[in-house]
């Protein structure tokens, strides 16, 4: 059941096939030259289609031994891979991410769904001894079919965040991405299918904020779990409640990145580039806000500025491109207008700020250059909201408590970075600093077995490790009495 990458037309997979074309039809542009390559059609038919099949699909699954889920799991680990340059190419059109990222992403992958069929072959009940004759058992149940909302600078890998979790448990899914990324999870329901898993285990509805609100409402929806900005996890989360279904979600992110003056300069200046211009910034943990200690400042200033001066930008399509396009060009336009109010109250602009000079049809792309801003004040929109691009703020600090005040500053909560050779600083900061993952020494360092989620308003909930297994999951308590059952109202 293979399609060609550069398939058309795009529509949902619903249990056995893709659906015909029909709803709303949506063009896919690629980011790097502004024009068509597909069209995606969103059709909120396609919900109630993909939640059928995936109720009828939850009780066969769920009753499935945990050893059968795992080997699943295992074997579509290894057909992604057998499939990673397709994947890789679908990503790279999608959102305009170079391609030695996108494939390294996918290679990643395989990891993910063994990681996690390994903790489905772990998953136990547990029980307790209540008196002489009666015991409770505790059981971890699957919660049904989940939804799971994808966004579109990863759908294929934060969609396996959410995926390979949900069917360790037990559950069946319905991906969801956005109409302007679809392909790689519709060809991820596809090669599910390739590997083995029964139909309507893992399907793919196309749409928008329409299907997403169709699907946390579907009463035969269990679960919802989102990626995306906080605006839209509010209101998904919100709606969610109102139907007592679980919500988890990874959200908006700003997050800090604290250089003191004993760090590792040139490790702290790679890591600090690579970990706000990555996919040109369109990540949720962009360590976005550079934080410099005074002694350092004007030294590491001049050294970030020459690296980010360095990044090759150009056709994400080239092995050696670093940095390509946004996605969209509404993405443009919001990114440049930050830049531009910056500039207007003040802001210094070390480089960038511009689109780049590009060539060979690349003209009508969604192009921004790496920009670093400096002497920037704490009220600045560009240092308090999100931008999802190619910018980066630096602030200077003089004391442990003026950087930790800055970086606990925002309504976000999702990542921090710290440099510093001070072990006993590094211990002190991390209890401090609130941030769901705080990387020492590092930035950017993901792994599928330690959690990964935000605090305050970056998100509810836990992805990757066990944690993430145990998101997916309800617990019942079975109480047994062997003996005779006591009764308080006997004579």
């Amino acid at each position: 059941m293979t399609a060609p990458t550069t398939s058309p037309v795009w529509t949902s997979f619903t249990g056995v096939r893709r659906s015909a074309p029909g709803g709303t039809e949506v063009p896919l542009l690629d980011p790097a030259t502004g024009a068509q390559w597909a069209t995606a059609h969103q059709d909120p038919d396609a919900v109630r289609e993909a939640v059928a099949a995936a109720r009828d699909a939850s009780g066969p699954w769920a009753a499935l031994p945990q050893h059968a889920r795992a080997d699943l799991l295992h074997r579509l680990g290894d057909v992604l891979a057998a499939h990673g340059d397709e994947l890789a190419a679908l990503e790279t059109r999608a959102n305009g991410k170079p391609l030695a990222a996108t494939r390294a992403e996918v290679a990643v992958l395989v990891r993910w769904y063994r990681y996690f069929a390994a903790v489905a072959e772990t998953l136990d009940d547990r029980s307790r001894t209540l008196s002489p004759t009666a015991t409770a058992q505790i059981r971890q149940e699957p919660l049904g079919v989940v939804a799971a909302l994808t966004p579109f600078n990863g759908a294929l890998s934060l969609g396996s965040w959410k995926l390979a979790p949900a069917l360790a448990a037990g559950n069946t899914v319905v991906l969801k991405p956005p109409p302007q990324a679809p392909a790689s999870s519709v060809r991820l329901a596809e090669l599910a299918l390739e590997a083995g898993f029964p139909p309507g285990v893992v399907t793919t509805v196309i749409g928008g904020a329409a299907e997403a609100r169709l699907l946390t409402e579907h009463p035969d929806v269990a679960m919802v779990t989102f990626t995306g900005s906080t605006a839209v996890a509010r209101e998904l989360g919100a709606l969610a409640a109102s139907w007592m279904k679980p919500f988890v979600c990874e959200a908006g992110g700003k997050s800090a990145h604290l250089v003191f003056a004993d760090a590792d300069l040139d490790a702290a200046v790679a890591a600090a580039r690579q970990g706000a211009f990555s996919a040109a910034g369109q990540t949720c943990v962009a360590g976005s806000r550079l934080l410099v200690q005074d002694e350092v400042y004007d030294t590491f200033l001049t050294r970030f500025a020459a690296a980010v001066d360095r990044l090759r930008v150009g056709d994400p399509r080239d092995p050696r491109t670093q940095i390509g396009p946004l996605a969209s060009r509404a993405a443009l336009t919001r990114v440049a207008s930050y830049v531009d109010d910056a500039v207007r109250s003040g802001a210094k602009l070390l480089t960038g700020g511009h689109a780049p000079a590009l060539t060979g049809g690349a003209e009508g792309g969604f192009w921004y250059l790496p920009t670093v801003l400096a002497d920037v004040r704490p009220e600045m929109p560009v240092c308090r909201e999100e931008i999802f691009g190619p910018v980066v703020t630096v602030q200077r600090f003089g004391t442990e408590d003026e950087a930790v005040t800055a970086a606990n500053s925002l309504e976000y909560g999702l990542a921090a970075g710290l440099w510093s050779r001070d072990a006993s600083r590094a211990h002190r900061l991390t209890a401090r600093l609130d941030a769901g993952v705080v990387w020492v020494n590092t930035y950017r360092l993901l792994h599928w077995s330690v959690p990964f989620g935000g605090h305050k308003q970056s998100g509810l909930g836990r992805e990757n490790g066990v944690e993430a297994v145990r998101e997916f999951l309800r617990t019942k308590s079975v109480v047994t009495e062997y003996g005779t059952a006591p009764d308080p109202f006997a004579d």
